[in-house]
């Protein structure tokens, strides 16, 4: 299995998500042999044939908040990796109100499906967890309701997803030193939100964590009207790093981007 990133679905309010203006399928990273499925929200399960993705072959499911266009396939995602429990595997990584609810959030993961899995892990921000050789860094975010961000740190690369949040001093420190840089940047420069990133947030973050890479995506109806591909070359000219509006079932080989290969490749000069 080759290191990519693959995104099935890059819609991020209820309007585009609704509409399916933008698919909402969440992202793959394949990395180390192993492949993980971040926010599978509706539709994964048909985005992963249309984009050629094997759901058996996932090894995590990594969820950020309790929202719908997060969540919403996970039992089926589930189903599909595990043939509804006949072959008990993967592991699930999410926030206690994904997993279990609370007396305020009822969850949409079913116990059927949550116990066709190897075994689920509740994490809160600020922890690790090893699956094989990479380390999951679970990381701050403000958003309303309980929701992490993820950091992937890899022997040959580290990325970074920033889940919906607004923006706060400390948020981009987590992620320093990040090779690849995935936003969920719902509004346009201007637009701003209490909940969700706008472009002027993204080039607060870019600046300070200075990837190789920056993925916006999870965009939202006012993105979509002003151009994400537009916002990508604003945002670009003022962080002067490399910045690529995602697009469905757009693929990218994350060690292009690696500095740790770079590093390597350059000793041999």
């Amino acid at each position: 299995m080759l290191p990519q990133i693959i995104f099935l679905g890059t819609g991020g309010d209820c309007f585009v998500v609704g509409k399916q203006l933008r698919a909402s399928g969440g992202i793959i990273i394949r990395a180390e042999g192993m492949q993980f499925h971040i926010d599978p929200g509706p539709g994964a399960l048909v985005r992963a044939e249309q984009y050629d993705v094997n759901l058996r072959e996932n090894t995590c499911i990594l969820i950020s908040h309790n929202h719908l266009n997060h969540t919403n396939d996970i039992n089926a995602v589930i189903s599909a990796m595990t043939h509804a429990g006949l072959d008990k595997k993967g592991v699930l990584i999410s926030n206690r109100t994904v997993i279990s609810g609370d007396n305020n959030t009822d969850t949409i993961l079913l116990n059927f499906y949550k116990n066709c899995l190897e075994r689920y892990i509740i994490v809160q921000e600020n922890q690790k967890i090893g699956i094989g050789d990479i380390e999951i860094r679970t990381t701050p975010t403000k958003h309303g309701i309980e929701n992490i961000g993820f950091k992937f740190i890899t022997p040959e690369f580290s990325l970074s997803y920033i889940s919906d949040t607004s923006y706060f001093t400390g948020l981009a420190e987590p992620h320093k030193d990040s090779d690849i840089l995935i936003l969920n940047v719902v509004n346009p420069s201007g637009v701003t939100s209490k909940t969700n990133l706008n472009s002027d947030d993204a080039v607060n973050i870019i600046t300070a964590v200075k990837p190789k890479l920056v993925i916006i995506q999870h965009f939202g109806i006012k993105m979509i009207e002003a151009d994400p591909m537009y916002e990508a070359r604003e945002i670009q000219k003022k962080t002067y790093t490399q910045v690529i509006a995602a697009k469905d079932g757009m693929a990218i080989n994350p060690l292009s981007y690696s500095s740790s290969l770079r590093q390597k490749t350059l000793k041999n000069f």
